[in-house]
């Protein structure tokens, strides 16, 4: 019998040992960025496409799986992709954008090599440089679990990507002068779903079956709600958290965040309208795709089902009901709740607050009074060969000072390894989104009105959402709780993507005076070079 003991436990080990020698697998991708005809509302426009599709391909991947994403710059501009919501652990490098990564040339190509570590879920990615976004090259991501992780829901008959957003039918480049001589744009145009226009995407269900529904707002500017004429959703995921499962009529869907939801082809065999429109403006835009029956025999009918317009206590009371599912494993084997974030003590509070102004008689927006303007070497660069004058960490202060807005290469300094508190204070009269690069953080609390500490009693310490996007209603306030567990450069922004582009942005760099591959790993060997960090030397290891 002792023998028995032993040699299990020997056998246990063994398997444990294995894998944790194991390499993850590697998924390759070899991808050409060009420019060619799109039509997403019906006019022809230049659009940005991936081995010619717009939208971009979808990156299939499961938790711990390592992405070789090579990527040929077809453009006569320099391009950059980034990736909404994969954390980049240990790897600010690989973040792609312009504070840590280095355009790839026209005519050139740059590999990103990345890992999906301890993730799972929705996300997307686009092109962070020049307006581009504007144009398209986006794209979804989906990572799933490993097969011995338990899912909380039955495997679904199948998985779609739906894209929403605004969109203009102005050539980007044209955008991209206007806010370049200081002027705001215009209203967008219309809204596109994957790539097209009103009825243009078909998604065809078998009767009876459930799908799960992958929906991310990839626009410039707007919350859009999205819904399905005669269906119920159920709400399962938020950017690789799994949920307490909440059935829905409709779901807003903030600019830069994503959705899962399971729909079941339950109706009459036809097809129904998947309506998208757009939320608290005076002027909505709207747009449909179709839901298609296999069996179906008859055209979509009625109109299309209305939508909420304007109500934000509406919107904030469903963005309140998003609760983490506690009893249900994440990327790894575990309750997504055994970590207790509400019994960890805040060691800093940061108060964000946006604002809108002049700068030299040009429109400028900002971050805590600071309009962010790049640098002439991308700052990750710039910190780990030490070139100075590049950037000066505590650039943007925690808090407000005033209405005054100046222009600076503003970095926000933090110590790996705190646990710090951000309030986004909207004093504006617009929906604000933020996104935080490199994690994902706990939405403890929102509300209208001014934030104060006395604000904190009303904080979910106990099953809140975690994500890497929120919204932030007008002249509200929302605040999350961050775990400063990965070192690296890391980009802080407005996805109202006019905002950033104009300075609403900064770099929270969270710093370790030890040098370790254990907390952070060294700049890749194929790492592109430019500003003042061109001709530095390649590591060799």
């Amino acid at each position: 019998m002792g023998c028995r003991i032993i040699a299990l436990v020997l056998a246990l080990y063994m398997a444990a040992v294995h894998e944790i020698v194991a390499e993850n697998p590697y998924r390759y991708f070899d991808w050409r960025i060009s420019y060619g005809d799109i039509y997403p509302l019906g006019v022809r426009q230049q659009g940005i496409l991936i081995n010619g599709q717009f939208p971009g391909p979808d990156i299939y991947s499961v938790t711990n799986d390592n992405l070789i994403i090579n990527v040929h710059n077809d453009l006569p501009d320099p391009f950059l992709l980034t990736w909404n919501g994969l954390q980049q652990r240990k790897n600010s490098f690989e973040d792609g954008v312009y504070g840590t990564t280095c355009p790839i040339p026209p005519g050139k190509n740059f590999t990103y090599i990345m890992q999906v570590k301890d993730q799972i879920g929705s996300f997307f990615y686009f092109p962070s440089l020049q307006f581009h976004k504007a144009a398209g090259g986006f794209g979804g991501i989906r990572i799933l679990s490993r097969p011995r992780i338990p899912v909380p829901f039955p495997e679904p008959a199948g998985d779609f990507t739906i894209l929403i957003g605004d969109w203009y039918k102005t050539d980007h480049k044209v955008l991209k002068a206007i806010l370049d001589r200081g002027k705001m744009l215009k209203f967008p145009d219309g809204i596109q779903i994957n790539g097209l226009g009103r009825d243009g995407a078909k998604f065809t269900v078998e009767p009876g079956k459930t799908y799960r529904l992958r929906i991310s707002n990839v626009g410039l500017q707007n919350s859009l709600n999205f819904r399905i004429q005669g269906h119920k959703m159920k709400l399962v995921e938020v950017e690789g958290t799994h949920t307490i499962q909440t059935t829905l009529s409709s779901l807003d869907v903030h600019v830069g965040q994503s959705y899962s939801v399971l729909v079941t082809a339950d109706q009459p065999a036809q097809d129904y309208y998947i309506a998208v429109s757009s939320r608290f403006t005076t002027q909505i835009l709207n747009s449909t795709a179709i839901l298609h029956y296999s069996n179906s025999k008859k055209p979509v009918s009625g109109p299309p089902p209305p939508g909420p317009t304007t109500d934000i206590s509406w919107s904030l009371n469903q963005a309140r009901s998003i609760r983490t599912n506690l009893t249900a494993s994440g990327p790894r084997p575990n309750p997504q709740g055994s970590y207790h974030y509400g019994q960890i003590n805040v060691t800093r509070t940061i108060r964000l607050a946006n604002s809108a102004g002049l700068v030299d008689r040009k429109q400028r927006y900002a971050v805590n009074g600071v309009s962010f303007i790049p640098a002439d070497t991308p700052l990750k660069l710039a910190d780990y060969y030490n070139i100075k004058g590049v950037f000066k960490v505590g650039s943007i202060p925690d808090k407000s000072a005033g209405r005054h807005i100046h222009l600076d290469t503003a970095v926000m300094g933090a110590d790996y390894r705190t646990f710090v508190e951000i309030v986004f204070e909207n004093r504006e009269n617009i929906v604000q989104s933020w996104h935080l690069d490199g994690y994902s953080f706990f939405v403890v609390g929102m509300d209208e009105g001014r934030w104060s500490p006395a604000s904190k009693q009303q904080y979910n310490l106990v099953d809140a959402v975690s994500r890497c996007t929120t919204q932030v209603y007008p002249r509200s306030w929302t605040a999350i709780y961050v775990p400063l567990d990965n070192v690296g450069m890391w980009n802080l922004r407005t996805q109202f993507w006019a905002r950033q582009y104009l300075g609403q942005q900064f770099y929270l760099r969270v710093y370790t005076p030890v040098q370790s591959f254990r907390d952070e790993y060294p700049i890749p060997k194929n790492a592109l070079h430019c500003g003042r960090a061109k001709g530095r030397a390649i590591r060799t290891l």
